[in-house]
């Protein structure tokens, strides 16, 4: 079989179909949380809580689209979070040493890019499964950030960063706009590319397509530090929504990342994915705690549906699965 078979087969014309479908669904269900909450409560749409609503999710959004090149591999990556966290250190810390505002941004990103890479070394090269290697940078980035900052947090007076998320664009949050900017290149990286094909053919059957010329180490490499540097993005992005470098921030948001995408019809056996999905799962999530918050339910009960929503997907993803064979 050659790379250009993997490349025909991979993703069909049906499944894309029905990833479409299920997109439309989970469309469906926003648009019906939305409306309950509107009728529910008067606060809902305001203007101020639209935008709220926009930002909360925008982050988790970004997180969600780079996890699921993860996950499509048949991969997780359970530090996210922590880089985030980290992220936001750093660039609090380049700018507080005088660092223009440039270099500051493009040296954070490329700690994303070197924190994907070892953890696609650890896997590839040293045999270690993903849930142990990205386990291990979690509780790592968490102490490196703590002792930068000796426990305590980095203040950004550089205005134009912090001016940045807080303003609109159309009316719509700079926010919002940024998962735009990340969506549209990712969709034609995953479903119009090659290399989006590769990351499907290595979850399908890792053996299989490296007999069939794909290069999977290669792939792994690509798919985790998409990864790392998503979550990058994310640590700049919250580093000026709240103008500090903290490394305790974005704890467990890798979990909300995951289950973004797994609501978003991510498969955790890989090879099942797509862009549009997570993103739709992370507004799904970002409106089920907007609307508690504002029903007044207890937070505890946020993460209750969470995880139902969680064990029902992954349910009928295992049904599809049987059913498939």
């Amino acid at each position: 079989m050659s790379v250009e078979t993997v490349e025909g087969s991979v993703a069909p014309a049906p499944k894309r179909g029905v990833s479409i479908l299920f997109g439309l669904t989970l469309l469906g269900l926003l648009l019906a949380l939305w409306l309950a909450l509107g009728l529910a409560t008067n606060a809902f749409w305001t203007p101020n809580n639209i935008s709220n609503l926009l930002r909360q999710g925008a982050m988790t959004a970004i997180l969600a689209v780079g996890q699921t090149f993860v996950i499509i591999t048949a991969g997780i990556d359970l530090s996210v979070g922590a880089v985030v966290g980290f992220t936001s250190v750093i660039v609090a810390w380049l700018l507080a040493a005088g660092v223009p505002l440039w270099l500051a941004i493009v040296a954070t990103l490329a700690i994303g890019v070197l924190i994907g890479g070892f953890h696609a070394f650890g896997i590839v090269r040293m045999g270690l499964p993903p849930f142990i290697i990205t386990l291990a940078t979690l509780t790592s980035l968490r102490g490196i950030g703590l002792l930068i900052t000796n426990g305590s947090t980095i203040s950004i007076t550089n205005e134009a960063f912090t001016n940045f998320s807080r303003a609109d664009f159309l009316g719509i949050p700079s926010l919002f706009w940024m998962v735009i900017f990340v969506a549209v290149p990712a969709y034609v990286f995953l479903h119009l590319s090659r290399f989006g094909r590769y990351l499907f053919a290595v979850g399908s059957n890792r053996e299989a397509a490296r007999l069939s010329g794909v290069n999977v180490d290669r792939t792994i490499y690509l798919a985790y530090i998409l990864s790392s540097t998503c979550a990058a993005f994310v640590g700049l992005l919250l580093a000026s929504r709240i103008g500090i470098g903290n490394a305790t921030q974005a704890e467990g948001w890798e979990l909300q990342a995951i289950a973004s995408s797994v609501i978003g019809g991510t498969s955790l056996f890989g090879a099942v994915g797509s862009v549009h999905g997570p993103l739709l799962g992370a507004f799904i999530l970002a409106t089920i705690n907007n609307g508690a918050n504002l029903l007044n339910v207890n937070s505890f009960w946020q993460r209750i549906i969470t995880g139902l929503l969680i064990i029902v997907i992954v349910y009928f993803d295992q049904l599809r699965r049987r059913g498939s064979r």
